[in-house]
């Protein structure tokens, strides 16, 4: 595990969903106070209802919930990051890409695994509805913190058009990334992209919560050899699966 732990110029590596996590510790708050509220009993009819106790534990389990996400955002993206590349044998002359790099956490951590002639490259379009705080500008600045400037490049570009020519990659990798491709035909794109520039006999490692099973059809459908298995479970939160695909030689 490597959390990054200097108090100066520390890489900020951002709060993923960060509309997410403030509605949740919005409505759990509030559902709290509401507790205290009297009366304690609604009356309606003959039937008395006692609506604190429902508050309360509507509360305690939106809190949980916004507690556990925070928990991944500040400690449990790392371990899952971890987790990812410990999938890959590395040799350390890898090119890798990660797809929908955001501040640059795993694009970084792939970095540090590669030696000379290894490289890696980040694309992204830094939306801030994913990511809080999210920029091209913050990436690099996470990339010179870290030491990884002379290892790792930016690209401002979609998923689905990628400008990489056939075959450039071994390791690819993404997380919490395709599923916000909302358009299924434009996120079939994505992954057919995918597949396009990663070299035969790569890998590809993709991350979500959502729609893995999705990404494990289409690419069976082109070729690949699919597992999928869950993440650190104990660190994410949604929990997270991870779809290995390999590329026949």
């Amino acid at each position: 595990m490597s959390v990054p732990t200097s108090p100066k110029q520390r890489p900020d590596y951002g709060i993923d969903a960060p509309k997410v996590l403030r509605n949740l510790f919005a409505f759990g708050g509030l559902a709290l106070l509401l507790t205290f509220v009297p009366p304690r009993i609604l009356h309606v009819g003959s039937v008395n209802i006692e609506w604190h106790v429902s508050l309360a534990w509507m509360a305690g389990f939106v809190l949980a919930e916004a507690f556990l996400m925070l928990f991944y955002v500040k400690v449990g993206k790392y371990w899952h990051r971890d987790t990812m590349l410990a999938l890959q044998a590395w040799r350390g002359d890898e090119r890798v890409l990660d797809v929908g790099c955001g501040r640059g956490l795993l694009l970084v951590g792939a970095a540090k695994r590669l030696s000379t002639g290894g490289q890696a490259t980040g694309i992204d379009v830094w939306s801030n509805v994913d990511m809080g705080g999210n920029s091209e500008a913050a990436t690099l600045h996470n990339i010179a913190l870290e030491n990884m400037t002379g290892r790792c490049t930016l690209i401002s570009e979609g998923a689905q058009a990628m400008s990489f020519a056939d075959a450039s990659f071994d390791v690819i990798v993404s997380n919490l990334c395709l599923h916000n491709i909302y358009d299924r035909p434009t996120r079939k794109k994505a992954l057919q992209e995918i597949v396009r520039v990663l070299k035969p006999g790569g890998i590809a490692l993709i991350s979500d919560y959502k729609l893995t099973g999705e990404y494990v059809a289409e690419f069976r459908d082109m070729g690949l050899t699919v597992e999928r298995r869950w993440g650190n479970v104990v660190a994410t939160f949604p929990p997270l699966r991870i779809v290995i695909a390999r590329k026949p030689a």
